[in-house]
């Protein structure tokens, strides 16, 4: 049981464990992200650890995770891909990456969040387009911040119960794709709406504003 080894690596390496089970995600570990965070949230209710060390420590140890898959994209390039597609099953979830930035560009950043091994590669692909990290840290970290409080304290308070634990992962990811996308559907109407309102607006202003004419003297 995941509670149980995490229990036991904690004991021995402290609170780095966390982060590195969460940062060797990148190289394919056999454990959920979504596991690790929730077990990490348990062991805070059961007294294993203190809360905000612990949230630290998975934090840092989600976005490190990652970064570091943009980092090798953006210097490698195409290499770093085929490393990627020489995994077994991994060329399926590549296409699904490279679908998600074709349809949402950046935003394709925080809907990978919720979906498993997808999250992982995406950071490549961006890195490969030369996206700028400033750009990359904008949208990934503070979807991973949201995306570990949800989990985190979600564990610290379910405790230690296996069942609702394995029925949230599955009930929050697919919540939160179908959430985050109906936001960026949300977000382009608005943006539209705007567009044409300030569009209208300015039409109306020119219509409006009286010719001025300079009367001579007689």
């Amino acid at each position: 049981m995941i509670v149980d080894m995490l229990t036991e690596s904690v004991g021995q390496f402290g609170y780095l464990a966390l982060f590195f089970m969460l940062w060797l995600g990148i190289v394919g570990m056999p454990i959920p992200d979504e596991v690790i965070v929730l077990s990490a949230g348990v062991l805070t209710s059961l007294g294993v650890l203190h809360v905000v060390p612990a949230f630290v420590a998975t934090y840092m140890g989600v976005v490190s995770g990652l970064s570091l898959g943009y980092v090798l994209g953006r210097w490698l390039g195409a290499p770093a891909l085929n490393w990627i597609g020489k995994k077994k099953g991994m060329n399926k979830y590549v296409d699904r990456a490279q679908a998600l930035l074709d349809r949402y560009g950046s935003y394709a950043l925080c809907i990978s969040y919720f979906l498993p091994v997808v999250r992982h590669v995406v950071p490549y692909l961006v890195g490969i387009g030369k996206m700028t990290f400033r750009r990359y840290a904008l949208f990934s970290y503070t979807t991973g911040l949201v995306w570990t409080m949800i989990l985190f304290f979600a564990g610290n308070l379910m405790g230690n119960n296996v069942e609702r634990l394995n029925a949230f992962v599955g009930m929050f990811n697919q919540t939160m794709v179908v959430g985050a996308a109906g936001l960026l559907v949300l977000a382009g109407i608005s943006y539209y709406g705007y567009t044409v309102w300030q569009r209208q607006r300015s039409h109306a202003t020119g219509v409006a504003s009286p010719t001025v004419k300079r009367e001579g003297n007689e």
